[in-house]
């Protein structure tokens, strides 16, 4: 086993390129190419834009993290790529870039699972995991629940969103409220100046019906309130106080992303929860997860803000973490899983049939 691999790692599964080399759970370079500001004008990311913005971005990019690291491409024990999901036309140009240099280098490569790196980014900020572990995933397009007993095998689903993912429902509501987006972040800063109980919005599931899963979410609920009430004043030609709604719906969300992660380390008895995701950097989710899990003795892991975000290090971090544990790599037919889900952690090769000649 090797304790302290060198590895890097290539991400590639929306709007950002990234490119990190990690030693062991060491960060040495993180570099991050963003086409965010091509899809404003969009609304959103367009796959096309994004995939364009790749194949110019990612030769710089794996030069910049290589000499960032101060270290030789001959020297990397792996090559970890992101394989899914996200968006296919995004996906390839990474995979494809990790499989040239893989090919050139004779270097193993893994290709690995989006949603489970965003968990293992965590080691790189706060050590080996605990096992197990609750992670929290919130994205613009992922919203999930995992009980995580080793980061490289054992990650199981608890439950997910069955609509709206968080993010993109704070994408649409900043929409409805004539914020930019990407509308996370501006609903973030302007909730600063709201009041979070001006307003009060639905929850969602907050007990299991139907068949669903206690851990399930559901925002199209308030999503749909938010678009009525703010439908109603501007046809009574009221004022929209932006402030208060982004402030109410940010401590709605906060809410049910806090409380629903907290009761599942309860009810399994885990003594820790890890955040993760570009949600994850939203300040009211982060209060409220220290303030529930300080209250309720669970430890609570959330890493910085710039590793919430997609980026090359929780690849990079993920692919460390499979050369420690000695887990096979992936081979040369490495394709691409636009709604890989998450604890299928890595793509392990398929035993294939040899035709005689």
């Amino acid at each position: 086993m090797n304790e302290q691999p060198l590895v890097l790692g290539i991400e590639s599964s929306c709007d950002e390129t990234g490119v990190a080399v990690v030693r062991g759970h060491d960060l040495l370079s993180n570099v991050v190419s963003s086409s965010l500001d091509e899809h404003v004008r969009y609304g959103g990311v367009v796959p096309e834009v994004a995939s364009r913005a790749h194949l110019e971005a990612m030769v710089p990019a794996v030069d910049r993290a290589v000499r960032e690291a101060g270290v030789a491409l001959r020297d990397l024990d792996a090559i970890a790529v992101t394989a899914g999901p996200g968006l296919a036309s995004a996906l390839m140009v990474g995979v494809g870039a990790a499989k040239a240099l893989a090919v050139t280098l004779g270097t193993p490569l893994y290709g690995v699972n989006h949603l489970d790196a965003h968990i293992a980014v965590d080691v790189l900020e706060h050590g080996p995991l605990p096992e197990p572990t609750i992670a929290l995933l919130v994205s613009g397009g992922h919203t999930s629940l995992a009980l995580v007993r080793d980061i490289t095998s054992d990650v199981s689903l608890l439950g997910e969103t069955l609509d709206d993912a968080a993010g993109e429902a704070f994408d649409k509501i900043a929409r409805l409220l004539g914020l930019p987006y990407p509308g996370g972040p501006m609903i973030d800063r302007a909730a600063a100046d709201g009041d979070p109980t001006s307003l009060t919005w639905p929850r969602g599931l907050a007990h299991a019906r139907g068949g669903h899963r206690p851990y399930d979410f559901s925002f199209s609920g308030l999503k749909s309130a938010v678009a009525r009430w703010v439908r109603e004043r501007r046809d009574a030609g009221l004022d929209v106080p932006v402030a208060d709604v982004a402030a109410s719906v940010q401590e709605a969300i906060a809410d049910v992303l806090t409380s629903r992660a907290v009761q599942a380390c309860r009810d399994l008895g885990v003594a820790h929860l890890q955040v993760g995701g570009g949600v994850a950097a939203n300040s009211r989710v982060r209060a409220l997860a220290e303030q529930r899990c300080a209250t309720a003795g669970i430890e609570l892991r959330v890493p910085r803000r710039g590793l919430c975000t997609d980026n090359g290090a929780m690849v990079a971090a993920l692919g460390s973490e499979l050369v420690r544990k000695g887990r096979p790599a992936s081979d040369l037919w490495l394709g691409t899983d636009p709604s890989r889900p998450i604890g299928e952690v890595h793509v392990v090769p398929a035993p294939r049939e040899t035709v005689d000649a």
